[in-house]
């Protein structure tokens, strides 16, 4: 009979649950578009003028003033709208994002035990009505704006608006504080209040992931959104819309203006060939570290790790600035020539001239990146297993040998997998490098894809062309990248994807 009982009571213990887990879910669900939503520009509560700028999310209205305003200069020397407002407006934001910060805290707080998500979901309770107070005060600048602008009599100037984005958050506002208020009441009280706030160990690492996964997303998929402009006729300063819609025209534009495809054949070849270059010399990193753990000197190594890797965090620009002091008219070389050597007529800039451009570029890069790369080999001979050295020193195998019979072998695997994801990106070799370096006598050799789309783009405002170059060297580095895969696959049985 007591087992009957039992029995009965399971299903109502599993809806019971189920009865929390769904306005729970709901909840998060409803916090992570909320905390998404900061960073799309489309649902932007605070952009309360068509003369703000409409590339600015609700995070960039509350932290940049120059990035909203910088359409508005004379609108605001002439007081038409005042400093003031603006200001109002950013802290407005400001007071927006502390709230829904509010609410992605509890919701993360909501993984923990029940102690820990009932005193979490107590956050999004406070932090939906600050969004709401957020909201009111954007709704305040909004209100001063217009009753100054009619004022002055520049309504139709300063294009004032309720922005869809309000309405949006006002949305998203309540229905955070209504799901976490039903999330809290389902949750019940706690029944054991000396236990302590804990979490499981999933839910922690996924928390610590957290800030690398949202900072790729923003920084990594995000700017995918851009990829409209190559859909329609932009100019810098305009915008988008059915009237400026042109579909493909910039794809098929890109292989059949003989102009562009003849610079676009240009930059593929140099892009190619110092990428292949760069293939071609990825050996040079493994090499390096297996030399390097070869030396016996603890001290010595470690100096040459050092000295090695730190040009790694030197820019472009102060590596260009190095090469002029060496490689310049007046540079080290042509004095050395000219003062020790009293060689006439040592003035050449070497810097200027296209002459071995692709190799100069690679040297450049290998002196700067091979410390750097050689760091993974490194950390890989570490975790080697000792014991392999000791037997294969047993059977009698010098130093030479356990270096070709265990570490090299015990490196490939590592090596692979680098030498997939340098072919899946041979289009995209970077950009400063070879910006700093150009110049009118070597353009025609150093000019790569990446800074090819930099040109067009920024130099000569052809936003959409630029686009679409991205767009397709994307997508060719993708196809790539499965393709390498495909071949690892069935030449070694491994794949990286």
């Amino acid at each position: 009979m007591q087992a009957s009982i039992q029995r009965s009571a399971g299903p109502a213990e599993e809806a019971q649950t189920l009865a929390q887990r769904i306005p729970l879910w709901v909840f998060r669900l409803i916090a992570l578009i909320t905390g998404l939503a900061l960073f799309f520009p489309p649902v932007n509560p605070g952009r309360v003028s068509e003369k703000i700028n409409e590339a600015a999310s609700l995070f960039t209205t509350g932290v940049s003033y120059g990035t909203i305003t910088n359409s508005m200069g004379r609108i605001l020397r002439s007081q038409w709208i005042r400093d003031t407002d603006i200001h109002l407006l950013m802290i407005a934001c400001c007071v927006v994002m502390a709230g829904v910060i509010a609410c992605a805290a509890g919701g993360c707080m909501s993984l923990g035990n029940h102690k820990m998500r009932r005193r979490g979901l107590i956050l999004p309770l406070i932090g939906a009505p600050v969004m709401a107070a957020g909201l009111y005060l954007i709704r305040s600048a909004y209100t001063s704006m217009l009753a100054h602008g009619e004022e002055v009599g520049k309504l139709d100037t300063i294009k004032l608006m309720v922005p869809a984005g309000f309405w949006f958050f006002c949305a998203l506002a309540a229905l955070l504080f209504l799901s976490a208020g039903a999330a809290f009441l389902a949750a019940g009280k706690v029944r054991d209040a000396s236990a302590k706030m804990e979490m499981e160990e999933k839910y922690r690492l996924f928390l610590m992931m957290l800030p690398v996964i949202l900072l790729a997303f923003i920084f990594a998929y995000l700017p995918i959104w851009g990829w409209r402009f190559a859909f329609f006729d932009y100019t810098p300063g305009g915008t988008i819309g059915p009237e400026n819609y042109v579909g493909f025209k910039w794809f098929s534009f890109l292989f059949t203006d003989p102009a562009t495809t003849r610079d676009l054949l240009r930059v593929l070849r140099n892009t190619l060939i110092m990428s292949g270059l760069g293939i071609a010399t990825s050996w040079l990193p493994i090499a390096f570290a297996v030399l390097l753990a070869e030396v016996r000197s603890t001290k010595f190594q470690r100096f040459v790790q050092t000295f090695t890797t730190i040009p790694n965090f030197i820019s472009w620009v102060l590596v260009y600035a190095i090469a002029i002091c060496i490689f310049s008219t007046d540079g080290f070389i042509n004095s050395f020539l000219t003062n020790i050597m009293h060689m006439e007529g040592a003035n050449t800039n070497y810097l200027q001239v296209a002459d071995h451009t692709w190799l100069k570029m690679l040297l450049w890069g290998t002196w700067k990146g091979v410390g750097w790369s050689a760091i993974v080999y490194i950390a890989g001979i570490a975790g080697i297993d000792q014991q392999l050295y000791e037997a294969a020193k047993v059977d009698g195998a010098n130093r030479f040998r356990c270096i070709w019979h265990i570490t090299i072998p015990g490196l490939i695997p590592t090596y692979c997998v680098l030498l997939l994801m340098s072919i899946a990106g041979i289009l995209s070799n970077g950009m400063e490098q070879y910006l700093v370096f150009s110049n009118a006598m070597n353009k025609d050799v150093i000019e790569v894809l990446d800074l090819y789309v930099y040109n067009i783009g920024i130099g000569q405002n052809r936003i959409s062309l630029s686009t679409v170059v991205g767009v397709s060297k994307s997508l060719i580095g993708i196809t790539l990248l499965f393709a390498a895969n495909g071949i690892s696959k069935a030449i070694r049985g491994e794949s990286i994807i």
